[in-house]
């Protein structure tokens, strides 16, 4: 299907060109790490090509380092860096071991020292020593990924319970410089907000998270209402940041890519983030509404939808986004939508995104599956494997949210 080797020669390209690999090495050229020791610290779900790059750059002047990434995506040694996987979205015993691995190897720096600090979006799961108990701390981190919080709110919540969100980190590397080089996952890229800023001053305040607390009916002991309640740093004299890539770059990319399959790109947006189902409606309306263009055409958004949810089922932002498209271009000739993580990843799940066409909604219903009572359980995965829908990628090894697209071949 042609529509189908469009979609994926967009997902490939679109990924290749942000990858963080030539970005590291801008950041790091001509930059010298001498007169004292130089640890690395990796920490995300582009984690490891991140490390992989910098190690290319400044390997020989490290004194040692770690990386930790999401289970699945490190692809071998690098050096003699310290590689460990572990839980995302939510923390589990592999990120509280390795955190406490990278807090151990940054203990008692002094004035001279450097922390390179490779920072990527997945980090508020993947780097964690909480100030509540583990199982408190998960259990919140649950409560917030189900309440359709977006990813500012929950990240005001998460630094909170955190010794090393919020700009704590970099106190703990103190007096030594951090040097840290950033990912974006996050439209507007707030440097406090990525991965929960471990190395940035917190924006937030103490009225917001007891806000936002509140609004989702968080279930929090006394002594997480007390963090919640404690101010976290404002400023920090101890380090340079620079930002890589973000969804900017991914959208400009697949941009590029339609337009090299003869496809005319309009880019509706980059700062995506609403309800999935209501962004796979709108791309599935604007399908719908140029249906007599006489030329092919590709309309993109990125950003980060969220998912309420509602039932048991398996799936992501990116395959309820795409299933909830289904049902607007049901019925339309040579007219497609998918959405897709940059990551290779979405929710819970192996795929990256769903892809679904004028045809999806009548073959899901020849199985006896209804596309309402599908996205009302959160199944959108086994439904899309059903139909052939789902996007499979593999780790990708960035991390710059997602791209949503609407294709109507002519």
């Amino acid at each position: 299907m042609k529509l189908r080797e469009d979609c994926e020669a967009i997902v490939r390209q679109a990924i290749r060109r942000v990858q963080p690999d030539e970005a590291v090495r801008r950041a790091l050229e001509g930059r010298s790490f001498s007169g004292g020791r130089l640890v690395l610290v990796a920490v995300g779900k582009a984690a490891w090509s991140m490390a992989h790059a910098a190690y290319r750059c400044v390997g020989g002047a490290v004194s040692e380092g770690i990386v930790i990434t999401k289970h699945g995506h490190a692809q071998g040694p690098i050096g003699a860096l310290r590689i460990r996987e572990a839980g995302h979205p939510v923390p589990d015993s592999d990120t509280f071991s390795a955190t406490e691995e990278a807090l151990a190897l940054t203990a008692g720096l002094r004035e001279g020292d450097t922390v390179l600090f490779l920072l990527s979006g997945g980090g508020s799961a993947l780097f964690e020593s909480p100030l509540v108990p583990r199982e408190e701390l998960q259990a919140v981190t649950e409560e917030l990924l189900a309440s359709g919080a977006d990813i500012v709110e929950m990240n005001t919540i998460r630094k909170r319970l955190s010794a090393v969100k919020g700009g704590r980190f970099a106190q703990h590397c103190a007096p030594a410089q951090v040097y840290a080089i950033v990912l974006s996952d996050i439209i507007g890229d707030p440097l406090d907000m990525i991965a929960s800023g471990p190395a940035y001053p917190d924006s937030s305040t103490c009225a917001d998270a007891l806000r936002i607390a509140e609004k989702y009916r968080l279930t929090l002991s006394p002594a997480a209402r007390r963090c919640l309640s404690e101010e976290t740093p404002k400023t920090l004299d101890n380090v340079e940041t620079q930002i890589t890539g973000s969804v900017r770059e991914l959208c400009s990319a697949a941009a590029e890519a339609c337009r090299a399959l003869g496809y005319e790109p309009v880019r509706l947006t980059d700062c995506l983030t609403c309800e999935a189902r209501e962004a796979g409606a709108f791309l599935a309306a604007i399908a719908r509404s140029h249906q007599d263009a006489g030329r092919s055409l590709a309309f993109l958004a990125g950003g980060e939808t969220v998912v309420h949810l509602t039932g048991q089922g398996l799936g992501g932002r990116n395959q309820e986004l795409a299933l909830s498209a289904a049902e607007g271009i049901a019925g339309l000739k040579d007219t497609a939508v998918f959405s897709v993580g940059s990551d290779g990843t979405d929710g819970p799940t192996d795929a990256a995104g769903g892809f679904v066409t004028g045809e999806t909604r009548d073959a899901l219903a020849r199985q006896g599956l209804s596309i309402y009572e599908v996205l009302r359980n959160n199944d959108a995965y086994h439904a899309l494997a059903a139909c052939g829908g789902l996007l499979h990628t593999g780790a990708t090894g960035t991390n710059v949210n997602d791209v949503a697209v609407a294709l109507i071949r002519r």
